[in-house]
């Protein structure tokens, strides 16, 4: 009996010092992150879509982190399924990765280096499952199928550490709200009460699908460490409790957005657009109609590099 419990102890103290079989990532173990998704990650241009500086140009700041990001505006998981004219992940962003790993232009450890994959903003919006996509058999199953695809394919070119974000409630978004109007990413006439609730079973469905999805794969990739992130949670979170996240001058503005652009439908003329300048702009929870603002931007780097430096995070659960 002593002999078996000191095997116990033994691999338990393994667990907590062995990287590689312990749950999660160790406290100064990650140096890189390579990032994979669409404009809410896009780090390649300034300002980008949220005014300022995507998350992931925060956190390496956070972080003391290196970034590597392939993320890319307009992207869709695969164009195959939810086409747009922008570089998806599986026909660009991951071809592009392997490309400058395979060459030798990128070398990264795989122990030092966590991969992040935030996709399914426009596989679920306009142009695509909301209003009907170029391949009518697609489905959200087959949407997250591919996001779960992406993790499995960067496993098998040697990848280890990775946080799959889910997707953020669209339905809160001035875009997909009930209350919405013409603007930049829609201008045309629809029911905004009814895109406001099939949003949100969209949303809703494809998280759950997804974290079906990665609770059956988990087992089936040894030595990885896979990390849930509930960015649903988080912007919930944000939108029910401005006054826990945002300190701008201005009234905290969670239904209304920075750069504001109302369109006339059935007109040529001039949106009339409204911009928040300076200090007020860190009250809002929107940059546009579809984007979050710079500040709530800072605040998913705050949470993403707590998960990636090995902290404990209220939104992320280790799954392995």
């Amino acid at each position: 009996m002593a002999f078996l419990q000191s095997v116990k102890l033994v691999f338990a103290l393994l667990a907590l010092t062995t990287p590689s079989w312990a749950v999660g990532v160790a406290p100064g173990q990650i140096k890189n992150f390579v990032t994979f998704g669409d404009s809410y990650t896009d780090s390649s241009y300034y300002p980008t879509a949220d005014g300022g500086y995507a998350w992931p140009t925060w956190a390496a700041m956070y972080g003391d982190l290196n970034l590597y990001g392939f993320a890319r505006s307009g992207a869709t998981c695969s164009n195959l399924l939810t086409y747009r004219p922008f570089p998806p992940i599986m026909g660009w962003q991951l071809p592009a990765y392997l490309n400058e790993t395979n060459n030798g232009t990128l070398e990264l450890n795989p122990e030092e280096t966590i991969y992040t994959i935030w996709i399914g903003t426009n596989d679920l919006g306009v142009n695509a499952l909301l209003t009907g996509s170029d391949a009518p058999a697609t489905s959200i199953v087959e949407v997250r199928q591919c996001a779960i695809d992406v993790l499995k394919i960067l496993y098998e070119s040697g990848a280890r550490n990775f946080i799959m974000q889910n997707i953020l409630p669209l339905d809160l978004t001035i875009l997909y709200s009930n209350y919405s109007y013409p603007n930049t990413y829609w201008d045309l006439e629809r029911n905004t009460t009814e895109w406001n609730v099939y949003m949100k079973e969209l949303v809703r469905a494809g998280n759950e699908i997804t974290s079906l999805m990665l609770d059956a794969l988990v087992p089936t990739l040894p030595d990885a460490h896979i990390a849930s992130f509930d960015s649903h949670g988080l912007f919930t979170d944000m939108y029910n409790n401005p006054q826990n996240y945002f300190n701008g001058t201005a009234p905290h503005n969670v239904t209304g957005c920075i750069h504001s652009c109302v369109y006339t439908v059935d007109s040529t003329a001039e949106p009339a657009c409204t911009i928040a300048n300076g200090t007020d702009a860190d009250s809002f929870l929107w940059y546009d109609e579809l984007h979050p603002s710079q500040q709530s931007d800072r605040i998913v780097a705050r949470e993403i590099t707590a998960v990636m430096t090995g902290e404990s995070n209220q939104w992320a659960t280790w799954l392995s």
